[in-house]
């Protein structure tokens, strides 16, 4: 079932042109002109119930334009959004009741009162029936661990907890889909895991389709399915994680430790081999897999070297996620 439809969707804006030198600024009092910047550039995917969708680029590509779009907070320049069987900025009261958003630097709980309180405040809001209310309050209450902080102000959380508080209230009247820009930016390791197990609970649990911006690789490994990249307001790449690894990380290390030195590693020399890092007891050769299999390098270790212990290290997804911005600005 798709949950999100977007076809040839763009975003402009219209940008004053600053005029230079002495008189420039009143100028353009009088005589103002305008430049558009395509923040969004026809872009086409879709999205279906219960996938996690990490939404990836770097800084300035189009990302939380997009997200906006979906939300209903800004309104295309062309294309069409379908979010949910709803248009997202023509029926914004209707589509509100169906998602849940959550923004790394930005809160929607009161400041100067308890977590309880917004809570209840939101249960009249969002009009939660006193059951729905009562069974999400207990499930997220030991999921999020919220005992430790529901009756403290907000003002008085520490970030880790107002983040816990935020996702909590944005799931709270059940909706079909989360947005969550940038969830764990500035947590800890420990609150980190806890947002992210959640995150996967409420997923498996209640199919909730989770729409995911970060720069924490932690986050695609542990919580996605399937990645886009955006950049430059145009789609560089929609895949499955599985598949992108393949696709852009080929590259593994081999991590060998030997009892005795390794002195002559000219058997090593064979396609796919890339590079062979030599210390006196330790050598690690970084290969291609597409081209090489590791126990045709293994075995060749083997035939010159004692062996203690062998590691085969895989590239990180931050790595191959560097690789694609790389690839990208070659083609420009």
């Amino acid at each position: 079932m798709s949950m999100i439809v977007i076809e040839n969707l763009s975003r402009d804006f219209r940008l004053v042109k600053r005029q230079h030198g002495k008189w420039g600024g009143l100028k353009s009092i009088f005589n103002r002109e305008y430049t558009i910047k395509k923040a969004v550039n026809n872009i086409s995917t879709t999205i279906n119930k219960g996938e996690i969708i990490g939404f990836l680029g770097p800084n300035g590509a189009g990302k939380s334009t997009t997200i906006k779009m979906m939300v209903g907070i800004l309104v295309p320049s062309s294309g069409k959004i379908v979010v949910n069987g709803i248009n997202p900025f023509k029926n914004r009261k209707e589509h509100a009741r169906n998602i849940g958003v959550v923004f790394g630097q930005r809160t929607q709980l009161w400041w100067d009162i308890p977590v309880s309180e917004t809570l209840k405040l939101l249960k009249y809001m969002y009009k939660i029936p006193d059951k729905v209310y009562k069974e999400n309050l207990e499930c997220f209450f030991d999921l999020l661990s919220l005992g430790e902080f529901i009756d403290i102000p907000v003002r008085q959380l520490s970030l880790g907890q107002r983040m816990r508080a935020d996702i909590c209230c944005s799931l709270m009247h059940n909706p079909e889909i989360l947005f969550l820009d940038e969830p764990t930016i500035g947590l800890d390791v420990v609150v980190k895991e806890k947002i992210r197990n959640f995150i996967k609970q409420i997923n498996l649990v209640k199919q909730t389709t989770v729409i995911l911006t970060t720069h924490d690789m932690q986050d695609i490994d542990k919580l996605c399915s399937r990645v886009i990249i955006i950049d430059k307001g145009t789609i560089m790449l929609d895949s499955d994680l599985k598949h992108m690894k393949n696709r852009f990380g080929n590259q593994e290390v081999v991590v060998v430790e030997t009892i005795n030195p390794v002195l002559d590693y000219n058997k090593l020399q064979i396609p796919g081999v890339l590079s062979v890092d030599l210390e006196t007891n330790k050598l690690a050769v970084t290969y291609n897999k597409s081209i090489v299999n590791p126990s045709i390098i293994i075995s060749r270790i083997m035939e010159i070297a004692h062996v203690r212990d062998i590691r085969i290290i895989e590239v990180q997804t931050e790595e191959i996620i560097r690789n694609i911005y790389e690839e990208i600005s070659s083609q420009e």
